[in-house]
Order: C-alpha cells, then structure tokens, then sequence
C-alpha cells in the first residue's frame, strides 16, 4: 500500500510516501518526501510525488468528537469544519488539503489522524476547566494537541528504554510547543487546551497569560476579539518579547537583551511546566524532546537537565516523524481494504 502523509503545521508543510506491506514500529526510507512552507501551491507539491498513490493520509489539529483516526466522509469533513473555529490556522488548511488531494488523486482513500485522539484518556479531573459546568456541555474542554508526535516519541521511548510501563515527560518544542505526561503509553495531563494557544510560550504564540490581562485591554485599551486573536497567535512569544523572530536560531544567535529575556522566560516557563507535569505522574523516569527546537537546542536540554538532575531522570532526544506515524496510522486503519 502506497500511502501520502500531508502533515500541515502552522509555519510549513510536511509531505512523505512510503510502500508498506506489513506494520511497522520504525520508520524506513520514504519513497518520496518534501518540506516546504506552507504559503507554497500545494497542489504542484503534491503533483510531483512519483505514482501511484493508494491512500492520504491528512494531520488534523482539532479532532473535537473523533478519539481514533478515521477514513474521510462528508460527514467527517463537516465535523472537521465545525473544528475550525477551535483550530483555525490549522484545520482550514488541512480542508484545503482534502480538496487538493482529491483533485490530484482522485477517489482514492483520504484518512483524518487527528491530534486530540492521544489525548481522548484524558480523565475529567484533567480536561475539565474549572469555569460553569455549563461549559463542558457546549465542547470547552482541555482536548491537547500534538497527540501525533506525542505518541511517536511515547512509542521510541519505550523501545529504547525496553519497558511499556514508563512515566514520561514528552516536550514538544517547535514553532508551536506543548508537554505530554504520559504514563504506559497513555497521555494523562498535557498543556495545551481547548486550542493550541495554551500552555508554553512558543514561537509567536503567548501561550498561557492570566485572562484578565484581555479583559482589561477589551475594557480599557479597545481591542477587538480579533485584534487580541493575532495579538496571542502570531505577535507574542518569542517574537513578541524579543522583537526579532519567533525562530529561536535567531534568538540564540542575537546579543540583544530582549532576545535573552525571550530565552530566559522559555526556558523558565518550560521547567515549570515539567515541574507540573512530574507532580501529576508522581515521579518522571524519562523527559522526551522532540521537534525542532526541542531536538537541536541543546543549551535548553542542558537548562532543563541540571533543574531536574535532582530527579535522577534520563533525557532522550528523539527526532519528530509525525508524517511516519500518519503512515503507520492510515495503514492500520485500511489494511483490510486493500488485502
């Protein structure tokens, strides 16, 4: 079986075809594959992976209802529409790659590997916001994200420790950040939330700030809901408080002190964030970095590691393939259509 990965992420998209014939832990040499930014014609990407294609297989952030990956019906598609409006720059991209790939491959097998479907063991004590029970009834809850990298690095660490019944700590640190706690390789605490706006400082994203400061700016300042939505999505973070990129290669390579400050509040945030994440697993035998930051910025790891040495915990640095793990995920759930 010939299966796409179309992974769209919030700053670039991540295409790979692989042949599998049997299931697979690791991954092996794609076929095909491709990185590029995500403002670039999708459908020119997709037209010059080598045929034929069985299967895509498409990366979607908000999963809402959806606690396992599923083949794409109309009724799916509309569902994840409806999620948009949690996860907008993500999920309207990834409806346009639907679209896409349809259009370039016609009817051949489109499968949704969602992002919050890690994360659906999640118990009530840590998705429930502590607003108007109310609340719960209309969909604001703590779903997660990142569940695809998350349960690929949960998976890695197990094999490399040689144990299933591990207390991890998976920090997921690119452009968008989140942290896992996961224990037997089920997620039951991570960071971000109801979107991914929650939880660490990231690239251009605030993460979490204390509500009131909106409140107060609505009231006093007269930002509009969308002001603040661009203000918290893509002017805050990294670059928000260095002034000088959200990537942070530039932030380490700059002598400024806003870029040091940006740092040392990312670094200071993680760790406490891990902190929270130890207390909830009651103990941590291994703390996972994955992603782009997370996998090359070693003055980070070293920061984290002399904080938690305390701990005597293992650092594993284990390389991001989410596109791998949309394969082995679209394969699982087809195989029987193909046999």
């Amino acid at each position: 079986m010939r299966i796409l990965a179309i992974n769209g992420g919030s700053s670039s998209v991540k295409c790979r075809l692989d042949e599998l014939t049997h299931c697979q832990s690791e991954p092996v040499p794609p076929l095909w594959q491709v990185h590029v930014e995500s403002h670039e014609n999708l459908e020119s990407v997709l037209r010059s992976a080598p045929g034929p294609v069985d299967a895509v297989a498409h990366r979607i952030v908000q999963g809402g209802k959806f606690r396992a990956t599923t083949r794409i019906t109309p009724e799916v598609h509309a569902a994840i529409a409806q999620g948009a409006e949690v996860a907008p720059t993500h999920n309207q991209f990834e409806l346009q790659g639907i679209g896409v790939a349809q259009k370039v491959f016609g009817a051949v097998p489109q499968v949704a590997v969602f992002d919050t479907s890690f994360h659906a063991t999640l118990e009530p004590p840590a998705y429930v916001y502590p607003g108007p029970y109310e609340w719960l009834d209309q969909g604001i809850r703590r779903y997660g994200f990142h569940g695809v990298s998350h349960q690929y690095s949960s998976r890695c660490a197990a094999e490399l420790l040689g144990s299933d019944s591990l207390r991890l700590i998976v920090c997921h640190l690119g452009n968008g950040a989140s942290l896992c706690a996961i224990r037997d390789g089920k997620s039951i605490d991570t960071t971000m939330g109801f979107t991914p706006l929650e939880g660490l400082m990231m690239g251009s994203r605030s993460g979490s700030i204390d509500p009131a400061i909106l409140i107060y700016l609505m009231r006093h300042r007269g930002y509009t809901a969308d002001q603040l939505d661009r203000i918290l999505n893509q002017k805050s973070g990294l670059l928000g408080v260095s002034g000088i990129s959200s990537d942070m290669r530039d932030i380490l390579q700059s002598d400024a002190p806003r870029a040091k400050l940006a740092f040392d509040i990312y670094a200071h945030r993680l760790c406490r964030e891990i902190g929270a994440m130890a207390g909830v697993l009651g103990g941590v035998d291994a703390i996972v970095f994955t992603g782009g930051v997370g996998e090359n910025c070693a003055p980070l790891r070293e920061i984290v590691e002399k904080r938690f040495a305390f701990l005597n915990v293992k650092i594993l640095v284990i390389h991001a393939e989410e596109e791998w793990e949309m394969v082995r995920e679209c394969y699982l759930l087809l195989k029987g259509v193909f046999q």
